[in-house]
């Protein structure tokens, strides 16, 4: 059994909708495996969770049993591909899109009570710039934000990273560029977003690197699986291979102590 301090607990996030930020979750988690990794893959969009849904996955129970106390975290872990382990979210239930800061430390609680031996532990987290989010990612040590090549996806990105860095906790964000034409293309996408951060805000970015544009990903979505399941040789698939090595060969960041309790007292006397 790990200790939280050898689970490397990386956040895949993005400033708006449609970036690709759950595909790269699902892909992510499954190449981690393909090196050997016990991966958990959290999904933490509680409002309209995807996870189950893109992989074709059946699940009975979810998070929203986990907090109406019907039974615990490792009742409803589902079995994914490649051996990685699925915490589902609800979908449609309006009360789990609006939790307030106690309910959100009640399943943080309850997964870090579980402590299965894991390597990785992914969350995909919800859209946009909500308390979720910045619950998740602040408890992450990795923070992955995923822009692809629109005005907004940029903007947003740019916001989401002011937001989160303002909050004292995070300073470092690793950027991935998703659906982009080339290597050349990835990195000048995040050369503009690094331009603008450095320049108005006190956070560090890391290029972590591209997933090329490639036709197989929807193709994949339709029949409800990876994309490295359904296209094993696709551009994107190998995209996702080199990722998982590239976050492999990094040593686990350390999070600031003291910094996850302080932001975590705050939340809580907001409320």
């Amino acid at each position: 059994m790990n200790t939280i301090d050898e689970i490397n607990v990386i956040a895949v996030t993005g400033g708006k909708g449609g970036v690709g930020k759950t595909n790269i979750a699902i892909n992510l988690s499954i190449a981690l495996a393909d090196l050997q990794r016990k991966v958990m893959l959290l999904d933490a969009d509680f409002g309209l969770s995807n996870v189950d849904v893109m992989l074709g996955l059946r699940t009975r129970k979810n998070l929203y049993h986990v907090l109406k106390n019907e039974c615990g975290i490792e009742d409803i872990i589902i079995p994914g591909p490649h051996g990685i382990q699925i915490i589902p979210a609800s979908s449609g239930i309006r009360e789990m899109a609006n939790l307030n800061a106690h309910e959100h430390m009640g399943i943080i609680d309850s997964i870090s009570h579980f402590n299965p031996t894991l390597d990785y532990f992914i969350i995909d987290t919800a859209a946009g710039i909500s308390d979720s989010v910045s619950m998740f990612t602040h408890l992450a040590n990795s923070i992955l934000v995923v822009v692809c090549d629109e005005p907004a996806s940029l903007a947003d990105a740019y916001a989401l990273i002011k937001v989160l860095s303002k909050k004292g906790v995070k300073k470092k964000f690793q950027i991935i560029t998703n659906m982009v034409e080339s290597s050349a293309h990835g990195e000048r996408l995040f050369s503009q977003l690094e331009k603008v951060s450095n320049h108005f805000l006190e956070a560090s970015l890391e290029y972590c690197g591209y997933i090329p544009n490639d036709k197989y990903i929807k193709k994949a979505i339709k029949k409800q699986k990876s994309v490295i399941d359904a296209y094993p040789s696709s551009r994107s698939s190998l995209g996702f291979a080199r990722l998982a090595r590239e976050i492999n060969n990094k040593p686990i960041p350390t999070i600031i102590s003291g910094s996850v309790e302080l932001f975590l007292e705050r939340q809580l006397s907001n409320q």
